[in-house]
């Protein structure tokens, strides 16, 4: 395992650094430089842009602008935003990166449940009302016009009910109200309190893989309940601390902005991993192993969840991994509708400014992002099935 896992992190540093080079030369490849907008103000000297050209190493040779590319990607330099000026790209990047991913990561972990769950019992129960249904809703959401869907959304739940937020990050009425020590705009407050919810969930989240460690090697019934006690104990202790908290309600107002944009995508994505799942079901059900189990007398419910679901969700979880850095850089759409100020919105602004630091900057991310998402996929679908290591 070891060595599948070197062998695949090597693969991944060079397609990283291709994917690097590929970026300095469309960079290169640009027309012109930064410096030409200093052409269209008359009081800018040609000489100024000229040692502006000169700071910027922008006279020098090519390789050595290549390599001083890649050097200051390694040190996470990225240079300065145009349009954020003097605002480094990588504060900028930092500040809105874990926005988009909580936000994806959310609805996709939402959408594989509600996908994976819906498309396991259509292919246990073929052929009745439930199955024609649940394919025919969730097709027609996977086709649906997801800036109409949207908007459509925020038309009803925000503006006609009133029982959600039209959208952004936060309400600024109550961040501007709220007190936090130290701390004195809106922006700064927001990005404090969603900095503890991060720390938070991800606490949650390592109690929780340590239960289901410690759990395994418990008999079925005392796992299960092992597990759902743990799982109630863990978010009732999350929700109870922060309920507690002077900045509670700062939290859950961010929560209520989620609301709107998590169950947009989820509607409009789960068809596709509810129809996989059906689909791999449907093949694992015709293996030999599952007649095999059901030769041995086992209940039908240990052979459709430890048999044949098991199996079933391998490709899906991989997809979903795999899948998850397209949803994110492919958030411009659903970032721009619900006006969440993520990296959809930031890589959309940072190119109709002409912001080419910016712009790289979050490309750069992407990449990276999508290269580590193959990789965990990788490494976690050999985990689960040893077949692939060899």
């Amino acid at each position: 395992m070891g060595k599948y896992i070197l062998k695949r992190v090597g693969q991944i540093l060079v397609t990283l650094l291709i994917f690097q080079t590929l970026l300095f030369v469309i960079l290169t490849a640009l027309p012109g430089d930064v410096t030409n907008r200093m052409l269209t103000n008359p009081d800018i000297p040609p000489e100024v842009r000229e040692r502006t050209r000169q700071a910027l190493g922008l006279d020098d040779p090519v390789l050595i602008q290549y390599g001083r590319w890649l050097g200051n990607f390694l040190t996470g330099n990225l240079g300065v935003s145009y349009s954020e000026y003097p605002k480094p790209v990588i504060d900028i990047l930092l500040e809105r990166i874990p926005r988009t991913v909580v936000l994806f990561l959310t609805a996709s972990i939402v959408q594989f449940v509600v996908g994976f769950t819906t498309g396991r019992a259509l292919a246990w129960r073929r052929g009745g009302f439930f199955e024609y249904g649940s394919t025919v809703v969730g097709v027609t959401l996977y086709t649906v016009f997801t800036p109409w869907f949207g908007l459509m959304m925020i038309f009803i739940f925000g503006a006609r009910l009133r029982w959600l937020p039209l959208g952004k990050f936060l309400d600024p009425v109550i961040w501007r109200n709220a007190e936090i020590t130290g701390l004195a705009d809106s922006a700064s407050k927001g990005n404090y309190v969603f900095t503890r919810m991060l720390l938070t969930a991800s606490i949650a989240v390592v109690l929780w893989l340590l239960l289901t460690i410690f759990t395994r090697n418990m008999s079925t019934r005392r796992r299960n309940r092992a597990r759902l006690g743990g799982t109630f104990l863990i978010l009732a202790t999350a929700v109870g601390i922060w309920a507690a908290s002077e900045i509670g309600y700062l939290a859950w107002d961010i929560v209520k902005h989620m609301i709107l944009p998590v169950v947009t995508i989820t509607l409009v994505g789960f068809a596709g991993t509810m129809l996989l799942t059906r689909q791999t079901m449907l093949e694992t059900l015709r293996e030999d192993y599952i007649q095999t189990a059901r030769a041995k007398g086992l209940p039908e419910k240990v052979v459709r969840d430890k048999h044949a679901a098991r199996n079933a969700m391998l490709p899906v979880f991989t997809g979903l991994i795999i899948n998850l850095p397209g949803a994110i850089s492919g958030g411009i759409i659903t970032e721009t509708i619900f006006s969440w100020p993520g990296m959809g919105i930031t890589l959309l602004n940072a190119t109709t400014s002409e912001d080419i630091p910016l712009v790289m900057g979050t490309l750069s991310f992407i990449g990276l992002l999508t290269l580590t998402a193959h990789l965990v996929a990788d490494v976690t679908y050999a985990f689960l099935d040893p077949r692939i290591r060899y």
